[in-house]
């Protein structure tokens, strides 16, 4: 099985018009995901390589079937963009924009939270979510995703880094390990999606039989990750905590990615996690291996 997003999940594109939007939803389309609409009102009724674009996502879903959304549009107006989807009957959004202001992805989470609680928001500043063999939204290499074969131990992953997700991606490849799922939730202070999401579907997935989380400084999200997964995980799980060396005070990378007030340091969330049994990777290459030896072990 697979976590979010499967073979017969139906994705609108919120910018195919644009540049970017085009590039990665045909690419998208390419891989084998039901790319099956995008929104323009300004172009309803015209197409982009056969794929119709329509004025509003509300149109999409009742004309195309469009059940998941992909916004590939600038930040100022993704506020925007994620509340028409959510209205517009949008059950899984995937915002890959990055720079979105912390006041407007605190307002928009909230505002899911409380009228949209079906509506699953991935991002924003994410690079995407993929089934390998099923369905690829975003920005994903699709080739560096080994699919996940059933009768085999195949593993899912999470990560705030979307380089180190494909890193992770590829490590399994080599190793010949199949993999349900691999979510890029992000690194922006205000996540749609967290570690816990994630980590509660791999649970309740029979096909995931283990783990691979990979954290950033910054924030308590993996230390209330090492919670659940001591109180709640019963599936073995590998992890890896970028920006050990990242001086205090100072923003690596991500919005997210700052330590403060001596809190969010890798050395306390490795702890953390190794407090709840998982076993943590020095460096990227050496938790791959940690799950390639927890995967012979099943």
């Amino acid at each position: 099985m697979s976590i979010f997003v499967d073979e017969n999940t139906k994705v609108v594109y919120q910018g195919l018009t644009g540049s970017q939007g085009r590039y990665y939803g045909l690419l998208n389309r390419d891989y084998g995901t039901q790319v099956v609409a995008g929104t323009n009102p300004k172009k309803a009724g015209t197409d982009v390589d056969g794929i119709p674009i329509f004025a509003s996502v509300a149109e999409a879903v009742s004309e195309a079937g469009a059940n998941a959304s992909c916004i590939f549009i600038p930040a100022p107006g993704v506020r925007a963009a994620v509340m028409e989807a959510a209205e517009g009957g949008i059950e899984f959004i995937v915002c890959i924009t990055e720079g979105v202001p912390a006041q407007d992805e605190a307002w928009f989470f909230n505002k899911l939270q409380r009228d949209f609680p079906s509506v699953q928001l991935l991002g924003p500043n994410c690079p995407g979510i993929i089934s390998p063999g099923k369905c690829n939204i975003g920005i994903t290499a699709g080739h560096i995703a080994k699919s996940a074969v059933p009768g085999e131990k195949n593993v899912g992953i999470v990560s705030r880094s979307g380089t180190l997700t494909y890193q992770a991606l590829y490590e399994l490849q080599q190793q010949n390990i199949g993999v349900t799922t691999c979510v890029g939730i992000g690194g922006d202070p205000v996540p749609g999606t967290t570690f816990i999401d994630c980590l509660k579907a791999f649970e309740a997935d029979p096909e995931t039989h283990a783990v691979m989380m990979i954290g950033e400084i910054g924030g308590s999200a993996e230390e209330e990750a090492a919670d659940f997964i001591k109180s709640s995980m019963t599936k073995p799980v590998a992890s890896y905590i970028a920006g050990q060396t990242a001086p205090a005070g100072k923003k690596m990378g991500h919005a997210g990615a700052i330590v403060s007030g001596g809190k969010g340091t890798a050395a306390a969330k490795m702890e953390a996690l190794e407090g709840a049994g998982v076993r943590v990777g020095a460096n990227p290459t050496e938790a791959g291996e940690l799950m390639v030896e927890i995967i012979k072990g099943l």
